[in-house]
């Protein structure tokens, strides 16, 4: 039998997306095991390739950071316009936005966020922190509601402003529990309030309303999704939300000195918890 090359170099660039996603965030990774097989490929595709972004402008200190996002950023153009890419995370990511449509306008916000964070350090305004938030996150969640939606363009509309909304309540609970590393050791400041007042009891009051209300608009767009991606957000969206429950409990000085996680017991609670309200939604 004929082997078909590519359709083999698209599944190991496709597993090499999956060791990313596996070795960088077990949270996300142990969440999207209860994806279809065809949904929780194309959602580690986009990981890997969001991840390595992210990695390059947070990570890769001793490095030249805007040559390497440069240089990452030409090879998916390259990619895009051949249709190959030796680069096993850029090819995974290229082909998954094929089949699924997802454009440039979704993609570019993203890359030019990463580009913020090489030298932006301060949002000193909503508008500025929106433009990031949106460019970080809110599109990822319109990338992923593309393949939720396999295809059916008025689903994915119906459903776009709760996975905004989603996106954003996501990327924010990540600031509060990454503030440590953000601010004592990258210098970024990704809360304006961060700016004018500080981190206080009373500025984490703000931010976490804030986020609150993200999450109760996204909730009633995950109880509207697809069969085969449901579950799989709802147990996101569990783990997320407990997060920022348990930052509510936190001295806002102590959020400060360390990185917020969820044990592996309670993880096993949200599951059951998300997996139960998915029976009855």
């Amino acid at each position: 039998m004929k082997i078909n090359y590519l359709a083999l170099y698209f599944d190991v660039s496709s597993e090499i997306s999956r060791v990313v996603t596996q070795k960088y965030s077990t949270s996300f990774y142990w969440a999207s095991q209860f994806f279809d097989q065809e949904t929780k490929k194309a959602i580690f595709n986009i990981y890997g390739f969001v991840r390595f972004a992210d990695e390059i402008v947070d990570s890769f200190h001793d490095f030249n950071k805007e040559q390497l996002l440069n240089d990452f950023i030409k090879e998916y153009r390259t990619s895009k316009q051949s249709g190959i890419s030796l680069n096993p995370i850029i090819y995974s990511f290229v082909s998954t936005c094929q089949k699924y449509k997802i454009e440039d306008f979704l993609v570019d916000p993203f890359l030019d966020s990463m580009r913020f964070d090489l030298t932006k350090k301060e949002y000193c305004s909503d508008e500025e922190i929106n433009l990031y938030i949106y460019g970080s996150a809110e599109v990822i969640g319109l990338m992923c509601l593309k393949v939720f939606c396999k295809g059916d363009q008025n689903e994915y509309e119906r459903l776009k402003p709760q996975a905004l909304k989603l996106g954003a309540a996501f990327q924010k609970v990540n600031f509060l529990r990454d503030l440590k590393n953000d601010v004592l050791e990258l210098k970024r400041f990704y809360f304006p309030v961060l700016v004018t007042d500080g981190f206080n009891e009373k500025t984490k009051k703000v931010i976490i309303a804030d986020i609150e209300q993200d999450f109760q608009e996204a909730n009633r767009g995950i109880k509207q999704l697809p069969k085969g991606s449901k579950l799989a957000v709802s147990i996101a969206f569990q783990y997320y939300h407990e997060l920022l429950k348990k930052i509510k409990t936190v001295k806002a000085e102590d959020v400060m000195q360390q990185r917020i996680r969820i044990p592996n017991h309670k993880k096993i609670r949200l599951i059951l918890k998300a997996y139960i309200l998915n029976i009855f939604t």
